[in-house]
C-alpha cells in the first residue's frame, strides 16, 4: 500500500488508532518516507508501537528536497541532488538570457522553506550576481530594509560598470529568516487563530506597533498572502507568498 499525507499522528488516539489499524492489517512494518517532520513522526510512531508490543515495525526514510535532514549514515537525503541541477540548469538559461538583453534582474525564487542549502548549492553551481542565504539574514538580525538595500547597493554599483541586468537568488522561506517579519507572523498567527479577519482592519490594532508600521509597508499582494490558510503544521505557505515582490 502506498499512501501520502501531511497530518501528524500526535494526539492519544491518533496513536491508538494507527495502533488498531496496524493489528487489523497484520502489518510487518511501515515506511515512512519524509523530511525531518515526517521522520520525527515516524520515530514516535516507533516508540508507541514498541510500547504496546506490536510486532509492526517503523522504518524512517530521509527524503527531502531542502537538504536539511542528513546523519553519517546519510549524508544527504535523496531529492535535493536531482533539485539541485535542475534548477541550476534553469537558473544557467536565465543568466544567458539576461546578459543577451543587457537591461532586466531577474529574481529566483528556489525550494526551502526552513533551509537556504538548495539556493546555496545553486549559487555555487552557477555564480548568479546576488544570493541571499536565509541563515546569514537571520545571523545577522537583517531586517527586511537592510535586504532590500543590499540588493540596491549590488544594482548600482553594476550600472556604474555599464551592467544593467543580473540574476539573484532568494529561498522561498526568506520572510521567515528575517527577525521583524517572523515576529510579525507570530502576531498574524495568534490574531488568526482567535479572531476574524474584517474588511474595515480592525484586528491590525492588535499588532504591535512595529509590526503594525511593517505589515503596512508590505504590498497589498504580500499582505494578503500573509493572512492566509496556515499549512496543517500552522506555518504560513511560503510557497503562496511572492517574497521577491517584498524585495522589489
Amino acid at each position: 500500500m502506498i499512501c501520502s499525507g501531511r497530518d501528524k499522528i500526535e494526539s492519544d488516539e491518533q496513536f491508538n488508532q494507527a495502533a488498531e489499524t496496524a493489528k487489523k492489517l497484520d502489518l510487518d512494518g511501515i515506511v515512512v518516507i519524509g523530511g525531518d517532520d515526517s521522520n520525527t513522526n515516524a520515530c514516535l510512531l516507533a516508540e508507541n508501537f514498541r510500547g504496546k508490543g506490536l510486532k509492526t515495525r517503523v522504518i524512517g526514510c530521509p527524503k527531502t528536497i531542502d537538504g536539511d535532514l542528513k546523519s553519517k549514515e546519510v549524508p544527504t537525503s535523496f531529492g535535493f541532488d536531482t533539485a539541485c541541477k535542475i534548477y541550476a540548469e534553469m537558473i544557467g538559461n536565465v543568466m544567458i538570457d539576461a546578459r543577451s538583453t543587457g537591461k532586466y534582474y531577474h529574481f529566483v525564487r528556489l525550494m526551502g522553506r526552513a533551509a537556504s542549502h538548495i539556493t546555496l548549492e545553486c549559487a555555487l553551481q552557477t555564480h548568479p550576481n546576488i544570493t541571499i542565504i536565509g541563515e546569514e539574514v537571520a545571523a545577522q538580525k537583517q531586517t527586511l530594509k537592510s535586504v532590500t538595500d543590499y540588493i540596491v547597493e549590488v544594482i548600482c554599483k553594476r550600472a556604474k560598470l555599464g551592467y544593467n541586468y543580473g540574476v539573484i537568488l532568494i529561498p522561498e522561506g526568506l520572510i521567515d529568516f528575517i527577525p521583524e517579519v517572523q515576529q510579525l507572523i507570530a502576531e498574524l498567527n495568534e490574531i488568526l487563530a482567535h479572531d476574524v479577519i474584517d474588511e474595515a482592519g480592525s484586528w491590525k490594532k492588535k499588532l504591535q506597533s512595529q509590526s503594525h508600521d511593517l505589515f503596512e509597508l508590505l504590498p497589498q499582494a504580500i499582505q494578503e498572502q500573509l493572512l492566509l490558510e496556515r499549512d496543517p503544521h500552522g506555518n504560513v505557505q511560503v510557497a503562496k507568498i511572492e517574497t521577491e515582490k517584498m524585495l522589489i
